[in-house]
């Protein structure tokens, strides 16, 4: 029944497909957590009034993100076009999606990191200071784990980000559902691999915002 009514779709491609968009949308969301982080505390501790206070630094990583913030995925695809290769050595594939999908997102994720650390009870970073708390131990022991549900919260919105940015990424020749919705489905009328691709995006979206939501709520003990 299901093969007479999408008679086009190749399971086993759209299942390549699916594990590629996976692996770009998994190895992306793990990099961009981590220099989001990053970024979000320099932004964070070096802003007014905090811990490090520092206002070119400030100004400079708030211009970075800003700029990477804003610019279109697609055409930050083709700025790095260049870099891509030499870093990876081709311009198609997953592997080639990972800078872009990577520098697109991790300054998005770290602005949410910057505001997730705002939110925390200044009286508590304060008590952690009279104690003789070092700003190392601040950032373990205060600033992460106070704002971890809204870090887990931003890590999912992200990632959600990332699934569709790779799907415009396909369209290019990263691979993916993206790229198969493309060129098997649109590109040769084949309308029904657009839907089940579709479908299959939509169902990794619906999974991830599940997870994110479960762990935000758990981690939240407010």
């Amino acid at each position: 029944m299901i093969l007479s009514v999408l008679p086009h779709v190749n399971w086993d491609k759209m299942l390549s497909a699916t594990i590629e968009t996976l692996y770009m949308t998994l190895v992306a969301s793990v990099f961009s957590f981590l220099l989001g982080i990053g970024l979000g505390l320099i932004l964070f501790l070096t802003g007014p009034g905090q811990l490090l206070e520092n206002k070119w630094i400030h100004r400079f990583f708030s211009a970075f993100v800003n700029i990477f913030r804003s610019i279109p995925f697609v055409i930050l695809i083709i700025l790095l076009l260049d870099f891509t290769k030499l870093l990876v050595g081709t311009m198609l594939g997953p592997n080639a999606a990972l800078p872009a999908l990577i520098i697109g997102s991790a300054p998005f994720y770290g602005r949410l990191v910057e505001i997730a650390f705002r939110e925390i009870d200044k009286g508590v970073i304060e008590a952690s200071l009279s104690m003789g708390a070092s700003i190392g131990t601040i950032i373990k022991k205060v600033l992460i784990p106070e704002s971890l549900p809204a870090l887990i919260s931003g890590i999912t919105v992200t990632t959600i980000s990332l699934v569709g940015y790779t799907a415009m990424a396909g369209v290019i020749g990263a691979g993916g559902l993206g790229n198969l919705a493309y060129l098997e489905g649109f590109q040769r009328h084949r309308f029904d691999v657009v839907i089940v691709a579709t479908i299959i995006i939509l169902l990794i979206v619906f999974v991830i915002q599940w997870i994110g939501d479960t762990c935000s709520h758990y981690l939240d003990k407010r």
